[in-house]
């Protein structure tokens, strides 16, 4: 299986992708991984100027010679792509997997919206940096080379599901890009907010008419929550119960997916 890595928003290093292919190699001898040199370029925030992260990702989506994208980390610069690269994606990249999270939710979101190959938010080689980010990037790989259930969240059920970082879906709402996921339930997660911006992000999808008809929503873990002044009283679990509510759909509690190396896979749709 041949598995292209691609960076469409920030970028990773030489020597975590060295250690990406000495996992890959000692774990998953079957997997050739092929990390595109685009990913270790810096231009400002992002790795590469837009038309060059487009291009890469464009190369790999249409080259009926890969299996599988897989996102080497988030950040910020994959919405900015996405007028560029959808409208040119071919047969070859409806065939493909593609994992990623974070502000891997733009190109995600709309692969699936077009139903474009088999999406899933998962770990990604960025994940390395992390303390402990080997068992998630294995768990990543397990699910990529041979389609392993234990890498799956565990409260996936009947109905099919996605799952997005809270900004980047509401980022999505009101686009062409946001998929119809209706009687979709939806898992959410987020990172480094302050909880005031939680609860603005969710009267945001309580109320977005793209998202009427989900049934249901459930919540990952929102980390590196960032100090409130005055402090934040009111929990997350019950910030969601209220915003479900005045959205009419149920809150179906935790959900095992987060910025953290603990984050299960989630693919879009029915498992």
């Amino acid at each position: 299986m041949r598995i292209g890595v691609v960076a469409p928003a920030k970028s990773i290093d030489a020597a975590l992708a060295d250690r990406l292919r000495t996992l890959a190699a000692n774990s998953f001898p079957g997997v050739e991984l092929v990390i595109d040199p685009q990913c270790y370029l810096s231009d400002g925030h992002f790795a590469g100027p837009d038309a060059v992260r487009a291009a890469a990702f464009l190369a790999m989506a249409n080259d009926p010679a890969i299996d599988a994208i897989w996102f080497a980390r988030g950040g910020y610069g994959s919405g900015r792509i996405l007028a560029a690269v959808m409208p040119q994606l071919g047969p070859a990249a409806a065939r493909k997997a593609y994992l990623g999270y974070s502000d891997m939710g733009f190109l995600m979101g709309a692969l699936y919206a077009r139903r474009l190959g088999r999406v899933a938010h998962g770990p990604m080689p960025g994940d390395l940096a992390r303390e402990g980010g080997e068992k998630a990037v294995a768990r990543a790989l397990a699910w990529l080379a041979r389609g392993d259930r234990a890498a799956l969240e565990g409260g996936l059920g009947q109905r099919p599901a996605a799952a997005f970082n809270l900004a980047i879906l509401a980022g999505l709402c009101g686009t062409p890009w946001l998929p119809d996921l209706a009687d979709h339930v939806l898992l959410i997660e987020d990172v480094s907010e302050p909880l005031y911006r939680i609860d603005r992000l969710l009267f945001q999808l309580a109320h977005a008419t793209q998202l009427k008809g989900v049934a249901g929503v459930r919540l990952g873990r929102v980390s590196d929550i960032q100090p409130n002044e005055p402090p934040w009283r009111e929990p997350l679990a019950t910030m969601l119960a209220r915003w479900c509510a005045e959205m009419g759909v149920p809150f179906l509690g935790a959900a095992d997916i987060g910025h953290d190396v603990d984050n299960k896979v989630v693919p879009f749709g029915l498992v």
